[in-house]
């Protein structure tokens, strides 16, 4: 399992109909997690330019990618990210790789 973040931003209409039926939308997005195959770690709500995160473990990036458009596909969204998140060991892992990669690779304007 890999673990996610999805931040969003609603679109003024869905702010709207929130106002005049407000709900909590925690079980609806367990209920979509589990459709995916991946349990929900946290669901929070913030200000600034998103209004919220959802942390998520999902088997596999196309899992991750089906919940943005399955959510995007609504029309309830402004703005929607999605970003895969890394483990400390997974970080020096991908060091080590970017190592190697970059001893085989001539930069732009260099001859290799």
């Amino acid at each position: 399992m890999a673990k996610y973040a999805f931040f969003f931003t609603y679109s003024s209409d869905t702010w709207a109909r929130m106002i005049q039926s407000p709900g909590d939308r925690t079980a609806a997005v367990r209920q979509l997690g589990g459709a995916l195959g991946g349990p929900i770690e946290a669901f929070y709500w913030m200000t600034g330019p998103h209004d919220g995160i959802l942390i998520t473990d999902l088997p596999d990036t196309a899992s991750a990618a089906a919940l943005s458009v399955a959510v995007g596909s609504t029309g309830s969204f402004k703005h929607l990210e999605t970003h895969e998140l890394f483990t400390q060991d997974q970080l020096g892992l991908t060091l080590a790789r970017a190592k190697g990669a970059k001893e085989a690779y001539p930069p732009p304007g260099q001859r290799g």
